[in-house]
């Protein structure tokens, strides 16, 4: 497998936890994002949409991280990260996608480009904006994390994957997350595993 992947791309991290977790081999194949080598023509016959990530299997390219995580969780079904269990499977789904599909995509690359370029708002206004969703999707987060070492039960799932990215953003624009003592310590405790730590952007050959 290869995984098209930025080092700081919160959707192509998730990923990189996730084949961590599962032991799946892979190679790395680094975009840059702030190239927009993501638009060039050669990645555009991975991934049409121009984002990141794409995974190339046997089977051809697959682009959008919550659907290569739902393939990787069918095709090496050991460490699963989803619950057998329909409600609970639901439960995960629910607070994964508050993540992936509510406070992700407003914050995201592209749109702090488009505030920038096209609406010309100041650096501080772009990071106010990125606190402001940040800050509310948290609230509502927090909320719902139960006496659990992570996200939705006693090891670490599709949530957790898709929460320790977007912590990670929060932290490089500098948010306070003394509100949220929960997050927080979930954050501490995955990256004390070592599929999470080597996932890390850090640790990435892109890293820069």
């Amino acid at each position: 497998m290869k995984l098209y992947t930025y080092f700081r791309s919160s959707a192509a991290y998730r990923v990189r936890i996730a084949l961590n977790l599962k032991s799946i081999n892979h190679e790395m194949v680094p975009v840059n994002l702030l190239k927009s080598e993501q638009q060039s023509a050669d990645y555009l016959t991975v991934n049409p949409q121009g984002l990141l990530p794409a995974l190339e299997t046997e089977h051809g390219k697959l682009g959008q991280s919550l659907a290569i995580l739902e393939y990787l969780d069918e095709l090496y079904p050991e460490m699963p990260l989803l619950p057998s269990d329909p409600w609970q499977k639901a439960q995960v789904r629910s607070f994964a996608y508050a993540i992936a599909c509510d406070i992700h995509p407003i914050d995201n690359l592209r749109v702090l480009k488009y505030l920038s370029g096209e609406l010309n708002v100041t650096d501080e206004q772009k990071t106010d904006w990125y606190l402001h969703w940040i800050r509310i999707g948290f609230e509502k987060l927090e909320s719902q994390i139960g006496d659990t070492d992570f996200c939705c039960g006693d090891k670490p799932s599709l949530a957790d994957i898709c929460l320790i990215p977007q912590v990670f953003n929060a932290l490089r624009f500098k948010l306070d997350m003394s509100a949220f003592p929960k997050i927080n310590a979930i954050y501490t405790r995955c990256n004390q595993i070592k599929a999470f730590s080597d996932a890390a952007p850090e640790n990435q050959l892109d890293a820069n």
